[in-house]
C-alpha cells in the first residue's frame, strides 16, 4: 500500500482527506501504595477529551486514549452515517493543546442539525453515544457471504494473546482488531470499545486492499499530513511545507466481506451495527453479548462469536458462517495454532 504521506496532491474532491498525525502518549506514570504499604510507580492509560468540530460547528466530545485521533474522528463520522464517503472530507486537524479536532468537508453535511438532534447514550466504558437514526439503518444493510473456520478462529484468539498492548502494560483499555482470516491487519486500543471500532472504520476508509500492513497508519506524535490548524478555535495557520496525501483517483476503500472484527468488549447492539456498517459479517469477542446485540445480529444474519478464549467459544448467531472443526477443541494448543496457520494460507 502507498502511504498517503508519500505523494503530493491537491485536496479537492476526489482526494483522500489530509490528516494530522497527533498521536498522544498512551500511558501516564503515577505513584501508588501496594498491599505491603510500599510505594511503587505504575503506568495507567491516558484519557483525554477530544471535541469534534465539523465545518466549525461543535458536534461531540469523545473521551479517548489518543492513539489515532484522526482515524477515530473519521470512523465516528462514518459509523454515525454523517458522511457517505471518505472523499467527502477535505481534512481532519487534531490539536491536543486545545483538545479539539477540526473536520473540514468539501460540501458540508446536509441537515446536520436534524440528523444529530436525537442521541442515544450507549452502554460501555468511555460512554458512547449514537445518533437516534442509526437504528433505522439496520434494515438497509445487506451483509456479504463469508465463512470462518474454527482453525482460523483459534488463530485470531492466539494472535490477540501474543499481541503487545497497552492493556498488558497498564490495563483498563479495550482492544479491537481487524483480521483477514487469521491474519491480523490492524489493532487499536482505546478507553472505550466504541472508539476503537470507529478508529478501525476510519482506517478501512483510508486504506485500500493491496499491500495492507498493520503499520499502514503508524505515525508519531506531531507528524502531519497537511491538515489545517486554522480550522481550530484560536489556532494559527500551519506551515507551508506540510505533506499532503496521495490523490484519491483509483482509491477503493477497504471492503469488509472477507474480514473478521475482534473486540475485547461485549457485543452490544452498537458494536454489531457498526461492524455491519463496515461490511464485516463476522465478529468475535472474548466477552459475551447483550440481548439487543443478539437480536440485531440475528436480524442481519451476522455471525457473532463470544467468550472466545483459548479453545473455548460460543456462537450466538449466524452459525452457518462458522465452519466447525470440533476435533480441534481437544487438540494440543500448538497443533491448533498450526492448523489455523495452514487454513489461513490455503484461504489465500
Amino acid at each position: 500500500m502507498t502511504d498517503p504521506s508519500s505523494c503530493a496532491s491537491s485536496a479537492g474532491p476526489g482526494s483522500l482527506p489530509r490528516l494530522t498525525r497527533a498521536r498522544a502518549p498512551l500511558t501516564h506514570a503515577v505513584q501508588v501504595i501496594n498491599e505491603r504499604g510500599e510505594r511503587e510507580d505504575v503506568h495507567i492509560p491516558a484519557e483525554r477529551p477530544l471535541t469534534v468540530y465539523v465545518d466549525k460547528r461543535e458536534l461531540v466530545t469523545l473521551m479517548t486514549l489518543g492513539a489515532e485521533p484522526e482515524l477515530l474522528v473519521l470512523g465516528y463520522l462514518r459509523n454515525q452515517r454523517l458522511v457517505d464517503s471518505v472523499f467527502d472530507i477535505e481534512s481532519i486537524t487534531v490539536d491536543w493543546e486545545v483538545h479539539a479536532a477540526a473536520v473540514r468537508t468539501h460540501h458540508g453535511i446536509a441537515r446536520i442539525e436534524e440528523r444529530t438532534a436525537s442521541k442515544v447514550v450507549t452502554t460501555g466504558c468511555g460512554q458512547g453515544s449514537v445518533f437516534g437514526g442509526l437504528m433505522d439503518e439496520v434494515d438497509r444493510i445487506a451483509l456479504p457471504e463469508a465463512r470462518l473456520s474454527q482453525a482460523e478462529l483459534y488463530g485470531i484468539v492466539n494472535a490477540i494473546r501474543l499481541k503487545e498492548s497497552t492493556y498488558k502494560s497498564a490495563g483498563s483499555v479495550h482492544g479491537c482488531a481487524l483480521f483477514r482470516g487469521a491474519e491480523l491487519l490492524t489493532f487499536v486500543e482505546d478507553v472505550g470499545r466504541h472508539n476503537a471500532i470507529d478508529t478501525i472504520a476510519g482506517w478501512m476508509w483510508m486504506n485500500g486492499e493491496a499491500g495492507i500492513s498493520e503499520t499502514a497508519h503508524g505515525a508519531g506524535q506531531g507528524d502531519t499530513l497537511g491538515a489545517n490548524p486554522s480550522d481550530l478555535p484560536g489556532s494559527e495557520a500551519m506551515p507551508a511545507n506540510a505533506h499532503t496525501p496521495a490523490h484519491g483517483a483509483g482509491h477503493t476503500p477497504m471492503q469488509g466481506a472477507d474480514k473478521v472484527f475482534y473486540t475485547t468488549g461485549r457485543l452490544t447492539s452498537e458494536m454489531v451495527i457498526k461492524s455491519a456498517q463496515m461490511g464485516v459479517p463476522i465478529v468475535v469477542s472474548r466477552s459475551g453479548m447483550t440481548q439487543m446485540g443478539h437480536s440485531v445480529a440475528q436480524q442481519l444474519g451476522l455471525c457473532a462469536i463470544g467468550r472466545a478464549t483459548n479453545r473455548r467459544f460460543v456462537c450466538y448467531s449466524g452459525a452457518d458462517r462458522l465452519i466447525l472443526q470440533p476435533e480441534l477443541a481437544q487438540a494440543p494448543v500448538m497443533a491448533t495454532q498450526e492448523a489455523g496457520e495452514t487454513s489461513a494460507v490455503a484461504a489465500r
